[in-house]
């Protein structure tokens, strides 16, 4: 367990380890591993993004501590539906309930809706929540580095990876980068979020890519809004974007996407 982040994240880790001995109690870890390893082999997450250009994530969210509430008529499987006929190329589900109002009954009903590649969208601190995300659809998982020690991302990470899933590394600042780096992710994402101001600055991304590997898929998230954000990050080789606030809160979900979607296109 690493030292405490200073941040919010402390605070939703403490949440998130409670609600963790809850669902074991449920539900055994034998039961969830049974479901998990039984279930249908796994989209290609990392493949669906390496296209030509920047792919699309597209996040199902309803609220987040930054934003509050985003949008109270809110149903993941129209929102993921319009997500795929719209052109992105994934989808996030957002699955923490206390602080962004998601459930896990979320992702198992978009996986029932679309063909999309998904991603599980949590704070993945356990084995028990990999073998979860794979029992309910998820194709990939985030694990961020700011909540885990060098050994737990490693292990996580190669546990995603056995059950035919990607895992999304998640990194803010230099030093988790370095962190993230000794597992070789085939996946990182660069938040571009300030978690002490939840100021969102792109140049974040900038400042790090020359860091990451070639022959690494590198996701940007966090603060991409318009077309110009995009052909940004194009101009210093991103390969996917992870959009989620622009997109729940825009009056015309479809056309929002749309626009991301072509901006990203025209950039290969």
């Amino acid at each position: 367990m690493p030292q405490a982040t200073g941040t919010i994240l402390d605070e939703i880790v403490a949440r998130k380890r409670i609600d963790l001995a809850d669902d074991r109690a449920r539900t055994s870890l034998a039961s969830v591993r049974a479901r998990a390893e039984a279930a249908a082999p796994a989209r290609d997450f990392a493949g669906a993004l390496r296209t030509c250009g920047i792919s699309l994530i597209a996040e199902i969210k309803r609220a987040s501590p930054s934003a509050g509430d985003l949008r109270g008529d809110l149903t993941p499987i129209d929102l993921a539906q319009t997500y795929a006929d719209n052109g992105a190329a994934a989808c996030s589900v957002l699955t923490d309930t206390p602080y962004f109002r998601g459930e896990l009954a979320d992702l198992v009903e978009v996986r029932q809706a679309v063909d999309s590649p998904l991603l599980r969208k949590d704070f993945t601190i356990a084995p028990y929540q990999v073998y979860e995300a794979r029992a309910s659809g998820a194709d990939a998982v985030l694990l961020i580095v700011a909540i885990l020690d060098d050994t737990e991302l490693a292990d996580l990470q190669t546990l995603a990876h056995e059950l035919g899933m990607a895992a999304l590394v998640e990194t803010h600042n230099r030093a988790e980068l370095g962190r993230a780096l000794r597992v070789t992710p085939p996946l990182l994402g660069i938040n571009n979020r300030d978690l002490h101001t939840f100021e969102v600055d792109l140049g974040t991304t900038e400042r790090l890519r020359n860091e990451v590997p070639d022959g690494v898929v590198l996701v940007a998230e966090s603060g991409i809004l318009t077309p110009d954000d995009v052909i940004r990050l194009a101009k210093i080789g991103v390969d996917a974007m992870l959009v989620g606030t622009a997109l729940v809160r825009a009056s015309d979900t479809g056309a929002a996407v749309r626009r991301l979607v072509e901006a990203g296109r025209r950039t290969g």
